[in-house]
């Protein structure tokens, strides 16, 4: 059988997913809160058998317990490709995860609401925070 969105970010996730949850979460409890009558979908979508269905994202995210915003983008990109991924954030802007506002509420709160530019020693900051 043909995987050809078997190496995407998305199918990595829900794979990664899935095993967080076993033990919590079988992959037919999954399906039945994502909206799926076969349990077998789960199997295609984190083999990459098959592309996740954009609008099922909401559901899957949600059993899967990911950030929607986030499995959206990833589940953009394997439908469409990365490419014109970047045509459709530049057009409708990128969505922003749950935790990305937190981090912007921060931010906003440091720095007194000012918006201020992204300066060499702040991404530095924030990149040793994350080992980068």
């Amino acid at each position: 059988m043909s995987k050809p969105f078997k190496n995407t970010p998305a199918a990595i996730l829900m794979t990664e997913r899935i095993q967080d949850l076993r033990g919590r979460k079988s992959q037919a409890q999954i399906a039945q809160e994502a909206g799926f009558i076969n349990a077998n979908v789960i199997s295609l979508l984190k083999s990459g058998a098959n592309k996740i269905p954009l609008d099922r994202v909401p559901d899957l995210a949600r059993a899967l317990e990911v950030d929607p915003a986030r499995f959206m983008r990833l589940a953009i990109e394997q439908a469409i490709g990365p490419i014109a991924t970047k045509a459709v954030l530049s057009a409708f802007g990128t969505p922003i995860s749950e935790n990305e506002l937190l981090w912007i509420g921060e931010i906003r709160e440091a720095s007194g609401d000012i918006d201020p530019r992204p300066t060499a020693k702040g991404r530095a900051a924030i990149r040793a925070l994350f080992g980068k």
